[in-house]
């Protein structure tokens, strides 16, 4: 079975995953506004935030794509 035939289990997982992430996506956001609105913020720790920030939403696009079947036109 390749990524094009995921049954039904295997997309409820991945929907879980995704749901996960993105949850994890917007609590990081959360945390790099609140660190930018204190004076004098952690640069180096607001950076690091932003990175995982980066690292998740090119993991919530990869399992975005393996539930969004390709549409030949």
């Amino acid at each position: 079975m390749n990524d094009d035939e995921l049954e039904g289990d295997d997309r409820l997982e991945l929907r879980e995953a995704l749901a996960h992430l993105r949850q994890s996506h917007q609590d990081l956001d959360a945390a790099v506004a609140a660190l930018e609105t204190t004076p004098n913020p952690d640069q180096l720790r607001t950076a690091r935030l932003k990175k995982q920030k980066l690292i998740l939403r090119d993991q919530i696009a990869k399992l975005e794509n393996r539930l969004t079947p390709d549409l030949i036109a």
